[in-house]
């Protein structure tokens, strides 16, 4: 009777996913949820996930990431989903989706509770609608910023850029039309703009 033949001495096993608990799953993402202030936090369970704890290698955390990217939602949720449905299935998307939002959840209950505290506390409405008018500033200041850009940044002396703005502006903020509707009916005319400008020999 032949004998079975036996694997090479240099062969590699294939990489298995770790067992990791459901436990861990929640703490790990609690603690991230809790502690990314600012964004970043795709970078932040990249270090959790990959660097320390190695649940998962680089190409499944990125094939991850970039599927984030691409469908509908909330990236970091996408992400935590992809993550979770990876290292427990099913039930570890639920755990890893809880824990990442179970921190977001309580902060904002109890930063609601005190301001509205603080809405019988003399000057607080006022303070408060400084600083709506400081956040209004700073995006008609990015909003100017983006414009002039993709103004200068246009052939035909950027006229078809600011036609562009211009009617989505009056359409959006004045006539008060969706946006949906507005946005797919102007992209694919900018975007069709944008390439004849670059196909266009220069003087």
């Amino acid at each position: 009777m032949a004998l079975p033949e036996k694997p090479p001495l240099d062969a590699t096993p294939p990489a298995r996913t770790p067992f990791v608990s459901l436990f861990a799953l929640y703490r790990t993402f609690f603690l991230v949820g809790l502690f990314s202030f600012g964004g970043g936090l795709s970078a932040w369970l990249h270090r959790e996930v990959v660097q320390l704890r190695g649940w998962l290698t680089e190409e499944e955390f990125f094939s991850g990431y970039s599927l984030s990217q691409i469908i509908p939602g909330v990236n970091s949720s996408n992400l935590s989903v992809y993550l979770g449905q990876h290292l427990r299935g099913t039930l570890g998307a639920l755990v890893c989706l809880t824990g990442l939002l179970t921190a977001p959840f309580i902060v904002v209950i109890a930063t609601a509770m005190v301001y509205q505290r603080l809405l019988g506390v003399p000057g607080f409405q006022a303070a408060m609608a400084g600083v709506a008018a400081a956040a209004i500033g700073m995006l008609v200041r990015m909003a100017l910023t983006a414009a002039t850009g993709a103004v200068r940044g246009g052939r035909l002396g950027g006229l078809v850029p600011l036609m562009i703005i211009g009617i989505t502006f009056m359409a959006v903020g004045i006539l008060r039309w969706p946006l949906v509707p507005v946005v797919l009916t102007m992209a694919p005319i900018s975007i069709a703009a944008a390439w004849s400008s670059r196909s266009e020999p220069d003087a």
